[in-house]
């Protein structure tokens, strides 16, 4: 029960800098807000400081907090005031959050439901057993198992973390022998990963808003490279938007409902990524997560739609009791994004003056630009042109990090 006469409270979690306009809405549709975040962005950090009413900072270690002090900092910030809602604003905050409300006895996605979008061998497993297809996979676990899927299942397999987010921490393995000494290497945290059979293909990614468990907006893009290609062996990270109306959209719209069906995702957003295999041109399942994208899909999917991701889903968290929810009309244009570390720490992007670019990425030693049209082949055109023209204006590499960077 809340007291009527008080504003109500929600909690965010942010062990990264994101989701400014979220919390923005959270305090527009007048709300208290507040905000925990890590020590170690205490002095960089930019958060809207107009939209925070109280803000708390968690000792860690890249970003990483201790569970158990987590929650009794968290429980005795709770002595005085009263949380209606606890948010995770990045994919590493959703097992603490999911900690905090069982622990405070706040309503939300409890551990288990949060597992299906953290955990790889957790999410691939429920997909199965929902019919959806999925590459080939083992648990990182039983010798005998492995041995068995080593022999039937033909490599290069990816070695996965299971609690990782994108590309990070992924291995590409070649041969049996690989495998065995990537394992002996991990020692006590082999558990903590599966084995998957490498499809070629294009991946595309499905962004989407849910509420009362029924979809109530969603965008379907496809990745230039694949992200692991992109992290691992350098390169230029491209996605654009897909017509709603195309073969490969409609697909993934069915299996994207599907996938948040099986996962129990009852309000929300989220982002599920399928890869189309050049073998058998049938869309297969890879993660989905209860979070908008990063790498500023945000911004890609508004530049198309009109329709911000984190705003919609401050207004569905913030919604009191049943309630309605209904997205903004939706703009139906087309965008595309590029984003290129680069060799320079503040690149100008001014001779790239075509009139579809609506947004340009401000952020040391990258590089990064939005188009928006109304024909999807001019978006097409517009990032081949930039991704050559990037590669010599702009493109640096640095070894693929262990973990998230932003």
């Amino acid at each position: 029960m809340t007291n009527e006469s008080r504003p109500p409270t929600i909690l965010c979690l942010a062990s990264y800098e994101k989701g400014h306009e979220f919390l923005r809405e959270c305090k527009r549709r007048g709300w208290r807000v507040l905000l925990l975040t890590s020590l170690s962005l205490k002095d960089s950090a930019e958060f809207p400081r107009d939209a925070v009413d109280e803000l708390f900072y968690m000792p860690d270690r890249a970003k990483k907090w201790n569970l158990k002090d987590t929650i009794k900092s968290v429980s005795y910030v709770a002595r005085t005031e009263t949380i209606d809602v606890i948010v995770a604003l990045d994919d590493f905050d959703l097992e603490t959050a999911a900690a905090l409300r069982e622990h405070l006895r706040v309503p939300g996605m409890g551990e288990t439901t949060t597992r299906y979008f953290r955990d790889k061998l957790a999410m691939r497993v429920r997909a199965l057993e929902a019919g959806i297809r999925v590459p080939e996979f083992v648990h990182a676990l039983n010798y005998e198992r492995l041995c068995d899927y080593t022999a039937r299942t033909p490599a290069p397999w990816l070695l996965k973390p299971r609690f990782e987010a994108s590309a990070t921490g992924i291995k590409k393995i070649d041969a049996p022998e690989e495998l065995w000494r990537a394992l002996d290497a991990l020692g006590d945290r082999q558990s903590f990963h599966l084995l998957e059979r490498y499809v070629p293909g294009d991946i595309f990614h499905v962004d989407t808003v849910v509420f009362g468990g029924e979809v109530k907006f969603v965008s379907a893009s496809r990745y230039g490279h694949p992200p692991l290609d992109v992290a691992h062996g350098g390169g230029i990270f491209t996605t654009r938007t897909l017509p709603p109306d195309s073969a490969d959209a409609r697909a993934l719209f069915r299996l994207n409902a599907r996938v948040l069906a099986a996962m129990s995702l009852p309000r929300g957003v989220s982002h599920t990524e399928f890869i189309k295999s050049r073998a058998d041109g049938e869309f297969y399942f890879l993660e989905t997560a209860a979070r908008v994208g990063g790498a500023n899909i945000v911004e890609l999917v508004e530049a198309a739609t009109n329709v911000n991701l984190w705003r919609e889903w401050a207004k569905i968290e913030t919604q009191r009791g049943a309630g309605e929810y209904e997205p903004p009309p939706a703009r139906a244009d087309y965008a595309g994004l590029i984003v290129s570390l680069a060799r320079q720490e503040r690149p100008d992007t001014s001779r790239y003056d075509d009139a579809e670019i609506v947004w340009r990425l401000k952020k040391p030693s990258h590089a990064g630009l939005i188009v928006r049209s109304g024909d999807p082949a001019r978006v097409e055109r517009l990032l081949d042109e930039y991704s050559r023209r990037f590669a010599e204006d702009f493109f640096a590499k640095l070894p693929a990090a262990e973990r998230p960077l932003s």
